[in-house]
């Protein structure tokens, strides 16, 4: 409804610490509970009358936008492509969460390992539709045991060979004898808007897009 508050969701966890800032310079103030860590809460008001910000899962900003459950959101564009949902928009390229997803095996098959002569692999990942995708464009078919998490512990315990995962600094990968041994797409944060919305409430979401597109502007000076 065009008199109601828009929302945006934003992503829990470590973007929220890169993504906060834009978000503040874009003009945007959370009620006090949102700093408090013990605060339970998920929606919160904020500044601006018009405007209330939900603070979900990172996979999850996607799925709130696509059904109109926020209007905008901030999600990587990891969960962009795995989900694919023709409902979303994604207009502005915020340059944070920068990080990549690859593929990853043992340190000790590496030597004789040869990719391109892959046919079938067996990979462990939370990004299955990404995986199969990324795989099927070279001819390989690919099965995907979908995790959640610990994606580094399935191929030590039999699982698989090899996972495709978020890639940072790939200090964990290290830790648990893992090489990165290709690369599939670079990720940052993107600003994500709902299509129907945009079409319902053009002014206000284009000045949205605007005041965010001058935060990164700013963040960049």
């Amino acid at each position: 409804m065009a008199n109601e508050p828009l929302i945006l969701a934003l992503p829990k966890g470590r973007i929220m610490r890169d993504v906060l800032p834009i978000v503040r310079r874009a003009g945007i103030t959370p009620e006090p509970a949102f700093d408090d860590p013990e605060c339970r809460q998920l929606r919160f008001r904020t500044n601006l009358a018009g405007l209330d910000i939900i603070r979900v899962r990172s996979f999850d900003v996607a799925t709130f936008v696509a059904f109109g459950g926020a209007h905008i959101g901030v999600a990587g564009n990891d969960v962009l492509m795995e989900f694919d949902y023709p409902e979303l928009y994604a207009p502005l390229d915020l340059g944070v969460g920068q990080c990549r997803i690859s593929v990853a095996e043992p340190a000790d098959f590496v030597t004789d390992d040869d990719p391109s002569r892959w046919s079938s692999v067996r990979v462990a990942t939370k990004y299955p539709g990404i995986t199969s995708r990324h795989f099927a464009r070279r001819g390989v078919q690919a099965e995907c045991i979908k995790l959640n998490g610990a994606m580094e512990l399935a191929p030590q315990l039999g699982l698989c060979r090899r996972i495709v995962d978020l890639v940072s600094t790939g200090a964990t990968l290290e830790a648990n004898g893992l090489v990165e041994i290709e690369r599939i797409c670079d990720i940052t944060s993107r600003l994500t808007v709902n299509r129907a919305a945009w079409k319902t409430r053009p002014e206000e979401i284009n000045e949205w897009i605007g005041k965010f597109q001058e935060a990164v502007d700013a963040k960049a000076a």
